[in-house]
Parts: structure tokens; sequence; C-alpha cells
């Protein structure tokens, strides 16, 4: 995500200058063809185009709120994420305790045990961020502005991969468990309710302690297919598709509407304004659907994506402080103001 205070204006007019220029030979073709060679008859009444934009604006706003819908409910899963992740870690170390053991543990033992739970739960915030970079044939990042964009930042989980970051966080016999499984996540989650319910039968878990623990496997459950859900359904392809082909639509139409009303109420100097104002209008209405692209896919990698690592990396850090440990990583930074 952007991290920082806003988008300048140069950066908002680099991410556009190829939708600039075409809008300037949009509104220049036809303004010379009026103007110079006097093909008047291109011109035509501004009352369609009109009727035309407005709906195109209802298509947009809809697109638009549908995708910063679709934002939102990622960040609403991964703020659950994190609420989750903390409550499991004191509760792993609070509730797993020699209070109702058949056979008391020594201190040594019920820490790894502690540690084990909530080492786990770092890996399969690992393993479940990894999944959603996987990139979809429906996201935008291949479009020429998003390529350019990628410069400016990295993707943690594009540089490293996943076993390097994940194997320091489980035993041998998890990560080869794991590693023959193609949803690493659940699979992982499943090791902790067997984990659970190990603990249960030695009385190292009494039984509610027990019950909110599942409860909160059955949370961290459901958010993960919300991500998923997210992840591989798209905004429906059949709205994506037609709202771009209603812009252009639009936005050729719109100088041919522009010249009549031009000429005819500031005058024929004045004809030569249809250009800058082609391309203001164009900007608009092509912007607002780029900002709907660019916002609709929040797992995808890009500039605006839900910041994952981040996140992950604050549970990692809030857990193994309450393990005790001191050397800690380093908490994830922004890069050019963007944090992922």
């Amino acid at each position: 995500m952007n991290a920082g205070r806003k988008f300048t204006i140069r950066q908002v007019l680099f991410w556009t200058r190829r939708e600039i220029l075409t809008f300037a030979l949009i509104g220049t073709i036809p303004t010379v063809l009026y103007q110079v060679l006097g093909w008047h008859w291109i011109a035509i009444p501004w009352l369609p185009i009109a009727l035309v934009g407005t709906a195109v604006a209802f298509l947009v706003g809809f697109k638009n709120n549908a995708s910063y819908g679709r934002m939102w409910e990622a960040r609403m899963a991964w703020g659950s994420i994190v609420n989750s992740s903390r409550t499991w870690g004191i509760m792993a170390k609070d509730y797993v305790c020699n209070l109702t053991a058949h056979e008391p543990v020594q201190a040594m033992e019920l820490h790894a045990i502690h540690q084990r739970l909530m080492y786990r739960q770092v890996a399969w915030l690992t393993a479940l961020r990894y999944q959603l970079r996987v990139p979809k044939a429906w996201e935008s990042l291949e479009q020429p502005h998003a390529k350019e964009y990628r410069k400016l930042y990295s993707v943690p989980e594009w540089e490293v991969d996943m076993s390097e970051v994940i194997t320091p966080f489980l035993s041998e016999a998890d990560m080869a468990f794991v590693a023959a499984k193609k949803n690493r996540a659940t699979q992982l989650l499943s090791l902790q309710s067997e984990d659970l319910r190990e603990l249960r039968k030695r009385g190292l878990l009494d039984a509610y302690p027990y019950v909110e623990m599942m409860g909160l496997v059955q949370n961290l459950y459901d958010q993960q297919g919300k991500c998923e859900r997210i992840k591989n359904f798209p905004y429906p392809r059949q709205f994506a598709t037609f709202n771009v082909y209603f812009i252009w639509l639009f936005i050729v139409l719109v100088p041919l509407g522009m010249l009549q009303e031009v000429d005819s109420k500031l005058g024929e100097p004045f004809v030569w304004m249809t250009i800058p104002f082609t391309m203001i209008v164009a900007w608009v209405f092509h912007t607002m659907e780029k900002i709907g692209v660019a916002t609709e896919n929040p797992f995808e990698g890009g500039a605006n994506d839900i910041p994952m690592a981040n996140l992950s990396r604050t549970i990692e850090i809030d857990l193994r402080e309450m393990l005790g440990e001191t050397e800690l990583p380093s908490p994830v930074v922004a890069v050019n103001d963007i944090l992922m």
C-alpha cells in the first residue's frame, strides 16, 4: 500500500502520461478536420454524447465502489488475522500449562510447546501470503504502467523462495508434511488442530481453553477463505470488459460533440480549445477507471496491495516477544512510500 501522505501531481501525470498523449491525438484529429479542412459535418450534437457520458459515469462509479469493497474486505480479513494471531499467542502461552496435566512436564518442554504453536502460526501467515501472491491471468501487473511502477518497490514473496522463509518456523516432520501438500496454509492449521487435540489428551490444555483455541483455528480458516475468494474470483469480466469499451467510445465521441458547442458558444477562433477540453474530460473518466483496475485485486503484488509482509512481520515480532525472545527481526519498512 502507499504509506505516503498522498500521490504527487508529478506521479499522477507520469502514471497517466501515455493516455494523456492518446487523448491529445483523439482531440486533435477531428479539430484539424473541422477547422482546417472544413469538415463541419463531423460535428455531432452534444446531447447523445452527454447521455453516454452519464451512463459511463454510473458504470465507472459502480466498478470503483465494488473494487474498493474488495480491497476493504481484504483489509478487514487481515485485520482479523492480526487480532486472532495475537490472541492465539497469548492463549498458547497461558492456557497450555501443567494445571490439569496427567504427567506434568518440565518448564523447558512447556516453553518448547508454546514456541511450536506460535512458530507454526508464523509459518501459516507466511504460507498464506505466498499463496495469495501467485499471479492470476486477470490481474493487471503486466500492463506497461504497472511494470514501470514495480521498479519503485519489491515484492518479498517474489524475491525469496517460500521454503527458505518458512523452514525456521517448522520442525522437520511438519516441513516434510506441508511440502507435499498443495494448500500449505490449510494443512498448517490442520497441524495446529492435531496438536491441540494431543495437548488436550495429555491434560496440558483444559476443556474450555481447548474449545476457545479451536474456535480461533476456525476463525483463521474463515479469514483464509475470504482472502482466497477475493484472490480466485475476479471482478466479473463482463463488467470489466464493457466498462473499457464504453469509456473509449465516450472518449472518441467527446471531441465530435465539443466542436459544435465551442464554435457556437465561444466562436470560431476558440474551436482549438476542443483539444484541451477533450483531454481533461477523457483524462478524468479514464483515470477513474484506471483507479478501479489498480484497486480490484488487493493481493496481486501492486503498489496498492494489502501489506501482507508488513503485517506478518508485525505478528511475528509480537509472538516472539511473548516467548521472551530478544533477537527479533526488523519491521518491514516502506520503500518509496510503498509498504508491502
